[in-house]
């Protein structure tokens, strides 16, 4: 089992007891920076956001069939009181608990069901290099994302590619999208840039970030740039558990050179992971 297969089977096994992040983590052998990303890869949604939703999701079961007492299914849920149920409730549903259990239906609610996950679908990944990424300054268009919301990506760069022109001190030809400032929840900076000399006269709608010096396990990513889901999905899921190495708590980030093409999608790339012994 890869590590987002294990944190399913423990969420699934253990969803009306406590959980946290380090616990999941810790069951599936990985650090909380490798669960957080391994997880978003596989499912497209953070760890603890799923355990929130599913959870939500078995109390309206509940509700629909008739329970009585919506402060006992607040506490199964982890919350601390009925009125940071309703709360949490009607935030995910758009109703209230109490309205669900009125209506005794479901067909207008969003569920999250369990995911399943198929152990054999990993990608055809090839073997890495390994460089020591020298002190970058990237600057260029940031937004602040969920594992949720990632679709917007391609648009940003759209926006990027419309601006790179007026980025001051740029070197070189080749784009970088980070990824950084990750929080447990899966909240993530992602910023569509270019290297540049230095930040002095870089106006204020640029976003900027240093990337230290870091190892990195340098993937390339053959295919269309719509599958790279995939290849993240194999990298943390399956050649990272295997390799011996610990992911680094760092920025990782998509490499674009000349040979991608922004209109197409096509040309390859790379994806750079930061690892440690």
């Amino acid at each position: 089992m890869n590590p987002a297969q294990k944190a399913l089977w423990f969420i699934e096994s253990h969803l009306a007891s406590e959980l946290s992040l380090d616990e999941i983590a810790g069951v599936a052998g990985i650090s909380r920076f490798h669960m957080v990303r391994a997880f978003a890869a596989a499912t497209g949604l953070s760890v603890m956001r799923y355990v929130r939703a599913r959870r939500l999701s078995e109390a309206a079961r509940a509700l629909a069939a008739g329970a009585p007492n919506i402060l006992e299914l607040a506490l199964e849920a982890d919350y601390g009181s009925h009125e940071a149920f309703t709360r949490a409730f009607r935030d995910h549903f758009g109703i209230t608990p109490e309205a669900v259990r009125s209506l005794a239906r479901l067909d207008n609610l969003r569920l999250q069901e369990p995911i399943q996950m198929d152990s054999t679908a990993t990608d055809n990944l090839q073997k890495p290099r390994f460089e020591t990424c020298k002190p970058l300054l990237i600057a260029g268009l940031g937004e602040r994302y969920s594992h949720e919301n990632g679709a917007g990506i391609p648009g940003q760069w759209q926006r990027f590619n419309q601006s790179v022109a007026n980025v001051p001190g740029r070197i070189g030809k080749v784009a970088y999208g980070v990824c950084c400032n990750g929080d447990d929840a899966g909240n993530f900076d992602y910023i569509a840039g270019v290297e540049v000399a230095d930040f002095s006269d870089l106006p204020r709608e640029f976003s900027r970030v240093r990337i230290p010096e870091q190892r990195y396990a340098v993937f390339a990513h053959r295919d269309h740039i719509s599958s790279i889901r995939r290849t993240i999905n194999a990298i943390w899921n399956h050649w990272l558990p295997a390799s011996g190495l610990k992911a680094a708590d760092a920025a990782n980030f998509e490499r674009y050179d000349e040979s991608f093409d922004p209109l197409t999608g096509n040309g390859g790339l790379e994806i750079w992971v930061p690892v440690r012994e």
